[in-house]
């Protein structure tokens, strides 16, 4: 899984190459997507980061979010754009995923106690500058339109999870930021420390680096 940096990395790939192409011919049949005009962008953005709010109310299940749809691919016919953002967040999961694994990435795991979350981490501060408009992104995440769902998350809740990204995304990851981010929203935050130690050891590990800047290539 993705942290909340690189969701919206992707969903910005994902967009530049439907301008590019016009068509979603990137699973091995082509379909008809919703057409870009019918899609808001920013409701999009909004719904690719949504999944993971689970991490600030603990009434919230994973299933409940990260097994939404029966489905995942890139059609997001009769979805609404923020149902096609949550959607492009679980897909994104699942290609990851298959991305790391093909290049035997977990054959590092060794390597450090908190990899997998030390991981995510790192991958936010190599791709962060792919993004090149966060000014917009803060100031829509610090007044998001509240979206109905059915997890019957209230308002409160919305607002106060795109809050914390927006202080987050705000500039390029570096240990305050991250540290600020994981005490926030790790499950057990007392890890945090450890957490950074991580994600230090795995800075100096150049295979572990060259294969999170591959994702961001293959993912979309």
């Amino acid at each position: 899984m993705a942290s909340q940096i690189a969701h919206i990395v992707y969903a910005k790939k994902y967009f530049d190459r439907l301008d590019s192409e016009g068509l979603n011919d990137l699973e091995d049949e082509k379909t008809l997507l919703v057409p870009t005009s019918k899609i808001s962008r920013d409701e999009f953005i909004l719904g690719c980061v949504f999944p993971d709010i689970r991490r600030i109310d603990k009434s919230i299940k994973r299933k409940d979010t990260h097994l939404y749809f029966p489905v995942l691919n890139l059609n997001f016919s009769g979805l609404t754009s923020f149902e096609a953002g949550w959607k492009f967040h679980l897909y994104c999961d699942m290609k990851r995923e298959e991305i790391l694994n093909k290049y035997n990435f977990y054959s590092f795991k060794n390597d450090t106690k908190f990899y997998i979350q030390a991981a995510k981490f790192l991958e936010e501060e190599l791709i962060y500058d792919e993004y090149n408009n966060w000014e917009k992104i803060v100031n829509y995440f610090n007044n998001p339109p509240y979206i109905k769902n059915n997890l019957n998350i209230s308002p409160e809740t919305f607002g106060l999870w795109y809050a914390i990204l927006a202080k987050y995304v705000e500039r390029k990851p570096e240990n305050k930021t991250i540290r600020i981010f994981a005490v926030k929203t790790l499950e057990d935050p007392e890890n945090t420390e450890s957490i950074m130690k991580s994600v230090d050891e795995l800075q100096k590990n150049d295979k572990v680096v060259e294969i999170l800047k591959k994702i961001k290539d293959q993912i979309v």
